[in-house]
């Protein structure tokens, strides 16, 4: 199943908590947030999914007009795959998306970790749960790594976190969807800390990793949205580097990856201008050239190289 929404330009997106809200612009129709979506490189299996889930949605909406029988629905998801792979990215989207067809009353998008949802002791971790799920009532809770929930030993308070969302779960399921996003064979053993837990995702997407072809589609764009260009050597260095760093590192962060070295690229290229002593042109401001390509590993520049 394709999307078939005219698609824009192809773009890319004790413990301290880290919990965030955002509100998002009521605005956008369903075919703007469509077009978000299909402007995201890759990603057409998770698209699909989304589009089925819309598609339902909407087919409920006409049975219920002409008297038929509907059944209700859970739109509690898993989203496995590695870092970079667009995950929170999607996420957002659906909670857009979920507003607007009346799935969910505000919309807004509350995003947590393990630190937002554990407590320090016995009560704490049940009413640190109850509060955020509170906050994110109307809207999605996105629970980024949580298979750490399920991590520590015997006495840990995650698995106390987890028996508490299962239940809120279930009591409050009218107005509130739960995301649980992480690794994919992480968030599979995950799922077999508590029996409750498979039956109330029913919806799990796979978040694969990215091609190299599209990984340098995401870099070109990055670097377009800055007013910056790779030349033809940049690219096959960037290649190379990709490759290397799938090869070499168990866990690859896809876009991160690319967003880091394009970021540190631009900082090089900062520092190589500061040692010319000729003018500069718009072109020499804008390319980004092999040279200014670091691998991250690598060691950032010494100050005493930026003054020539």
């Amino acid at each position: 199943m394709n999307i078939t929404f005219k698609k824009a330009n192809d773009t890319f997106a004790s413990e301290e908590t880290k919990e965030s809200s955002i509100q998002f612009d009521q605005t956008e129709s369903i075919m703007d947030l469509f077009e978000e979506l299909n402007s995201m490189i890759g990603l057409d299996k998770v698209k699909d999914v989304i589009y089925e889930i819309y598609a339902l949605i909407q087919v409920e909406k006409l049975r219920k007009e002409a008297e038929l029988r509907i059944d209700s629905h859970s739109y509690h998801m898993l989203f496995k795959g590695n870092p970079g792979t667009g995950k929170t990215t999607v996420a957002r989207i659906v909670a857009k998306m979920f507003q607007r067809m009346g799935v969910l009353s505000k919309g807004h998008f509350i995003e947590a970790e393990r630190a937002d949802l554990v407590g320090e002791y016995i009560g704490h971790t049940a009413q640190k749960t109850r509060e955020l799920v509170k906050k994110a009532m109307g809207g999605i809770l996105f629970v980024d790594e949580a298979y750490s929930l399920a991590r520590g030993g015997e006495k840990d308070f995650g698995k106390e976190a987890i028996d508490c969302l299962v239940k809120l779960m279930e009591d409050k399921s009218d107005d509130l969807v739960i995301i649980l996003a992480g690794y994919s064979n992480e968030m599979n053993f995950f799922l077999n800390t508590n029996p409750g837990l498979p039956s109330r995702f029913p919806i799990q997407i796979d978040f694969p990793d990215y091609s190299l072809d599209q990984l340098i589609q995401i870099a070109e764009s990055m670097v377009k949205e800055r007013d910056y260009a790779l030349t033809e050597l940049t690219i096959r260095k960037l290649k190379e580097m990709i490759l290397d760093e799938k090869i070499n590192e168990p866990i690859f962060s896809n876009a991160r990856l690319i967003r880091n070295l394009i970021e540190k690229s631009i900082r090089h290229q900062a520092v190589r201008l500061m040692g010319r002593h000729t003018k500069l042109l718009k072109q020499d401001l804008m390319l980004l050239l092999p040279n200014d390509l670091i691998s991250i590993a690598s060691n950032d520049l010494k100050a005493s190289n930026i003054i020539s």
